[in-house]
């Protein structure tokens, strides 16, 4: 009897020790299993965290360097002073149709006024008023033909009415009035005439701050296409042109005379100073194209074109 008990009683102990190496909180051979069981699950769960936490800073840094970019890569100018047309033209300014406007300034053409040079620049507003007569008068337009026209002294008068900030469609080169710009320069600047340095830094600078707004570099190549038979060009054709360019380079004529022609390499280099950008060979970051070339500017044939070449 005694050895049975002992037998029983043994059984037992060793039943509890059994069941206590199954016991939570207890190191046994089955809570081993259950916890390398369990591992798997725990680091997925921690690597899908992990992962989520790396995409969302990711994505979050990209969004910063996105968001921050070089001042630099703008290529922007301060727009100069300008003279606003209400001041020159007065109470000569004639009834007029709405202006009309492009989508951008992709280029900018030069001119002159072909009127005397030994004037005083207190008397440019009346010489202004007196072309705006010519022009809408003894022509017939409806408006003065540049954008905006410079004085001997560098003083940048507003011309064509529409807003100097905006795309306004000019009659100042025959083909390429769309997109475009026309800055005249204020007298004749024929071969042997001296170009005043005053004048060619406000064309510089008018020039970089009107194509700075399409991130366009003035010592770049341009892609117009002409909308009239009367240019250089057969309506339809694309043409490569300089984006600061002389009326010649787009129409038959002599303007803006041998003289201020031959500065507009230097004005071009000044003008993409004042951008900012780099001094080198490297020409035309065109910030809508990522290139020298933004694309070609569609144009279509209007009356402007037609009948006002000059």
């Amino acid at each position: 009897m005694r050895v049975f008990r002992r037998r029983l009683f043994r059984r037992r102990r060793g039943t509890r020790r059994h069941r206590a190496a199954g016991t939570p909180g207890i190191a046994g051979p089955r809570a081993a299993r259950v916890l390398l069981g369990c591992l798997p699950g725990v680091a997925a769960v921690v690597a899908l965290v992990l992962c989520a936490h790396g995409v969302e800073h990711a994505a979050e840094t990209s969004a910063r360097r996105g968001t921050h970019r070089p001042a630099a890569m703008l290529y922007t100018a301060p727009r100069p002073h300008i003279v606003p047309r209400s001041q020159w033209l007065g109470d000569a300014a004639r009834k007029q149709p709405r202006p009309r406007y492009d989508d951008r300034v992709a280029a900018v053409f030069v001119h002159h006024t072909d009127s005397p040079n030994g004037y005083d620049c207190a008397d440019a507003p009346r010489i202004l008023r007196d072309l705006y007569t010519g022009q809408t008068g003894t022509r017939d337009w409806d408006d003065i033909g540049y954008n905006f026209v410079v004085d001997r002294c560098g003083t940048v008068y507003e011309g064509r009415a529409g807003g100097v900030e905006r795309a306004v469609t000019g009659a100042h080169t025959q083909g390429f009035n769309h997109g475009t710009t026309g800055i005249a320069a204020l007298g004749t600047f024929t071969a042997g005439m001296p170009v005043p340095r005053a004048m060619l830094h406000a064309i510089a600078a008018l020039s970089a701050w009107k194509l700075g707004l399409t991130g366009t570099d003035p010592r770049a190549s341009v892609r117009l296409v002409s909308s009239n038979g009367l240019s250089r060009y057969a309506a339809g054709t694309t043409a490569k042109l300089p984006a600061l360019a002389g009326h010649n380079d787009g129409y038959m004529t002599s303007c803006p005379g041998a003289a201020l022609h031959a500065r507009l390499p230097e004005v071009r280099q000044l003008a993409a100073r004042l951008q900012g950008r780099p001094t080198g060979p490297q020409e035309g970051h065109s910030r809508r194209a990522g290139s020298s070339d933004p694309g070609a500017l569609p144009s279509t044939p209007q009356s402007a074109d037609r009948r006002w070449g000059s």
